[in-house]
């Protein structure tokens, strides 16, 4: 065999073969690259579409925290408002809100000047530097009259039979009862 490669007239057998080979594994790379190529092309855009998705999802979630976040401040700062006994609550909120931030730790404080305070003791001070805000301490004044007291019984309402779907009437004499019960216990404190 060494014989018919060195002959300069005898056919390289061994030569044709690896050209042949070599040519057929050219024209597989040539045919299959343009489908490797589309696949990556759409497994890009596949991962760039989730990319998206994920920032679009990051952004949703982190508006819902600042959003339930700002919803528990407000709640607190209002249960304390009323907690203190602020009788106009949304007007005490809104004169508070803008001061009070949560901290790093998650409580609530407010700027009081240089200094900060906790959110029970600004709105203590801030209700105790503003009584107006506070239901008034003597009912009546100039003008107003007496207590007329009626001479019927009062009516009383069974808390059992209070449930929806009550007719107009029922339901009227049970806010009136109500109110009479409610106005009887804050003459009494």
């Amino acid at each position: 065999m060494d014989e018919a490669r060195t002959e300069p007239g005898a056919v390289n057998i061994r030569a044709i073969i690896q050209e042949a080979i070599s040519e057929f594994i050219r024209s597989e790379q040539a045919r299959t690259e343009p489908a490797y190529k589309a696949e990556l092309v759409e497994e890009r855009r596949r991962r760039e579409a989730l990319e998206q998705r994920l920032n679009e999802l990051e952004d949703e979630n982190r508006r819902n925290r600042q959003l339930a976040e700002e919803a528990d401040r407000n709640s607190q700062i209002r249960s304390e408002l009323q907690r203190l006994g602020v009788q106009k609550i949304d007007l005490a909120f809104k004169a508070v809100r803008d001061e009070i931030i949560r901290t790093d730790d998650g409580r609530l404080m407010a700027r009081a000047g240089k200094d900060e305070l906790a959110l029970p003791d600004f709105l203590h001070q801030f209700v105790n530097e503003n009584p107006e805000l506070l239901p008034a301490r003597i009912a009546g004044g100039s003008g107003t009259q007496g207590n007329s007291r009626s001479t019927t019984a009062p009516a009383t309402v069974d808390l059992d039979k209070i449930r929806p779907g009550m007719s107009a009437e029922e339901m009227d004499r049970v806010r009136q009862e109500i109110a009479r019960v409610a106005s009887q216990a804050l003459r009494a404190s």
